[in-house]
């Protein structure tokens, strides 16, 4: 059974985030081991200068990267990633199950990731064009990998 780590910077305020965050995480014990770590967020100042953003980001990417292991598979939450349907991310979570035991999702801060952690990554995916808040953004992506684990089933959840 694959390994799901959602990695994201930041933790779920409201109520209804972390109980849609709890329906989806129960629908998908049977399909693999889920890990949701939450790391803290930098905090700054209402007008952050480049640099503060900098150091923010490169802060918030470090305690990612110190997450990921050397075999696994990493997937980069940003704006650069390619837009992908359902039935296509069905299909490359099938494919790198076949050769990775862990795959880690990453959603970093609101200031975005870094450099390093992008290049780190295995491959870079956006949710869309739009703007979304990242608590929506973590119960998309778990709402997707169900649909992903469905859809390669063949059940009636996707249509």
């Amino acid at each position: 059974m694959v390994t799901i780590n959602i990695i994201c910077v930041g933790k779920l305020k409201e109520s209804y985030w972390r109980a849609a965050v709890e329906e989806y995480s129960k629908r998908m014990k049977p399909l693999c081991k889920l890990n949701i770590l939450e790391l803290p967020e930098e905090r700054v100042g209402e007008n952050p200068s480049a640099a503060e953003l900098s150091r923010t980001i490169n802060a918030e990417s470090d305690r990612i990267l110190s997450k990921l292991g050397k075999g696994d598979y990493t997937v980069a939450m940003c704006v650069e990633g390619r837009n992908i349907s359902s039935e296509e991310l069905s299909q490359r979570l099938e494919d790198v199950c076949l050769t990775h035991s862990t795959i880690n999702w990453i959603i970093g801060g609101s200031w975005g990731l870094s450099d390093s952690l992008k290049a780190r990554a295995d491959f870079k995916l956006s949710i869309g064009k739009m703007t979304f808040p990242h608590q929506l953004c973590r119960v998309m992506l778990l709402e997707q990998l169900y649909r992903a684990f469905q859809i390669a089933k063949g059940t009636k959840y996707h249509k």
